[in-house]
């Protein structure tokens, strides 16, 4: 398979490279903005689970023409490289003191807008998937809930699953405006889609604590089966140009006639990814390569291995089973 397949298998993917972006997901901020105006007054913000480092490139790229003196934090466990007018913390967002050193880079001041992109590695099980990305976004609202000021925008990645009703009936406690909102670079095939939330509001006498979980561990059907008056239902909205790409389609290397296709490297490789050495072992060919065979510790190597002894027998019966069988 050949390095520009993936430009043919993801158009948004070849995009972000000739545009510059670190990541597709830069499309899906940008459409949401176009959709919701979410850097209109925007002078500090805050990107949760930032690396590699996308939609800080965005907020660092639109906020700069906008406000001359903004400030951008980005937060996340891992490293990532440096960008232009951005402050980078490398921390635990469930951790106070990762809030406390983001007011204290806004000299003491609430930020505008948080955003998280924030998402687990996923296994394939859908409710493990699902239930580890509502206590991401939920750990992303408690300390957003440390940072924003009132009348302030928070954006998440969600996915829409069947106790998404719970998740709603948090966010809608803290903001008086709760949309999801699915971009078009987001697959149509993926169950992602982003709650774009607006005029934080906490109720009147809530004291932010990173002690207490939103969402209780007890994770009952029957609680978070939301019905009747209880059920919270949220405005949903396919943004971004419908005549734009598609996100799901193959298309052409050679998108435009005048022009000549040339594949285009990433902007910015990942800096210590935890598959790093998986990679290294893989370009030497030595990612499955056994030297020498494996030895049971209890098992001298000099000792002969016992004779492995063949069930022939339990071999001809089962034949001879499915002969009796077939011929009956």
């Amino acid at each position: 398979m050949g390095r520009s397949s993936k430009d043919k298998r993801d158009i948004y993917y070849r995009l972000a490279k000739e545009e510059g972006w670190r990541a597709r997901s830069a499309f899906k901020l940008l459409q949401l903005d176009h959709e919701f105006n979410l850097f209109t007054g925007v002078n500090r913000a805050v990107d949760l689970c930032a690396a590699p480092g996308s939609w800080s490139q965005v907020l660092s790229r639109k906020l700069r023409f906008i406000f001359f003196f903004m400030h951008i934090v980005a937060v996340d466990l891992q490293a990532m490289a440096p960008l232009p007018g951005v402050t980078q913390i490398q921390g635990d967002i469930t951790k106070v003191t990762t809030a406390q050193e983001i007011i204290r880079h806004f000299e003491g001041q609430p930020a505008d807008l948080v955003v998280c992109d924030g998402a687990p590695d996923v296994t394939g099980l859908h409710d493990v998937d699902e239930y580890i990305q509502a206590q991401l976004l939920l750990a992303a609202l408690n300390i957003t809930t440390h940072v924003l000021k009132s009348g302030g925008t928070f954006v998440a990645k969600i996915f829409r699953g069947k106790d998404v009703t719970l998740l709603y009936s948090q966010l809608k406690i803290f903001f008086s405006s709760v949309t999801c909102a699915k971009p078009r670079s987001s697959r149509n095939s993926s169950i992602e889609a982003f709650v774009v939330c607006q005029n934080y509001s906490p109720p009147e006498g809530y004291v932010p604590n990173m002690s207490n979980p939103l969402l209780d561990h007890s994770y009952d059907v029957d609680f978070n089966q939301l019905e009747g008056p209880n059920r919270v239902i949220v405005p949903f909205l396919a943004c971004g140009d419908l005549s734009a790409f598609d996100s799901d389609r193959t298309y052409p290397l050679q998108l435009d006639a005048d022009k000549q296709y040339q594949y285009t490297p990433p902007t910015q490789p990942p800096i210590c990814p935890p598959y790093q050495e998986a990679c290294k072992l893989r370009k030497n060919n030595l990612l499955s390569r056994e030297d020498t065979p494996s030895v049971c510790p209890t098992q001298s190597q000099d000792e002969p291995e016992p004779p492995v002894e063949k069930n022939t027998k339990r071999k001809r019966t089962m034949s001879s089973v499915a002969v009796e069988r077939f011929n009956f």
